[in-house]
């Protein structure tokens, strides 16, 4: 049996995936959803703790599939370079993600971090990061928009500002990195960065909300050639 373990991105919640989880159901697939929208101020490292305890969860037979959106490519990342063995395939979707030491600060573009720590600063009490609107996330029809807005969560800062943990272990599982087209940031570059096979998807970065059926199938696809073939 395939698990996908769906990791959801800053600001979100397993929400996110609610429409893909079913497709991949359909599919004879099995998901587990981490949520990491605690309220709290935690880390990249807290929530890379957590993805590796529900990696843990799961069947020892299972062939697990970790699938990491945006800020949690990152996540996803640190997490299975802790759980190596338990990991057959990885999966960006629109991922941020980088050699060891690496975080969303060192990655993103300057106005992306000005602006981040500019609204912390105003309107997060220092540590924590407000809600973009749904807009930022390329979301523009007014009803999904809506829906995406009333559950946008902030983020803490320590997400973003601190270094992820790599062993090197990661870089032995073989990795996909889909990437949203038009794109907002260096997605694709990122993969490619990483040794990642890389595939287009026409969509906003919050694919998952808009193209779910096309994002499934990628996810299937993209896994299915090297499920059961880990790489030594």
């Amino acid at each position: 049996m395939t698990t996908f373990v769906l990791v959801h991105g800053a600001w979100h919640g397993p929400w996110a995936w609610e429409r893909v989880a079913p497709l991949l159901h359909a599919a004879g697939a099995r998901t587990v959803i981490p949520d990491l929208s605690t309220v709290g101020d935690c880390g990249l490292h807290d929530h890379a703790t957590a993805v590796a305890a529900a990696l843990d969860s799961t069947p020892d037979d299972d062939e697990l599939v970790l699938v990491g959106h945006s800020y949690a490519g990152l996540v996803v990342r640190e997490a299975a370079d802790a759980r190596p063995d338990a990991v057959g395939h990885i999966i960006l979707v629109d991922g941020w993600a980088g050699t060891d030491g690496a975080s969303m600060v060192d990655l993103a573009p300057e106005p992306f971090v000005a602006s981040v720590y500019a609204a912390t600063e105003a309107r997060g009490e220092g540590w924590r990061i407000p809600a973009p609107p749904a807009a930022a996330f390329g979301i523009v029809d007014a009803d999904i928009a809506a829906w995406l807005d009333a559950r946008l969560l902030p983020q803490p800062l320590r997400t973003f500002i601190e270094p992820t943990r790599l062993s090197g272990a990661v870089d032995r599982i073989p990795g996909t990195a889909i990437y949203c087209r038009p794109q907002t940031y260096s997605f694709e570059q990122f993969g490619e960065a990483l040794g990642y096979r890389t595939h287009a998807l026409d969509g906003p970065h919050d694919v998952m909300l808009t193209q779910p059926e096309p994002l499934a199938r990628m996810l299937l696809e993209a896994c299915s050639f090297k499920i059961g073939k880990r790489e030594a």
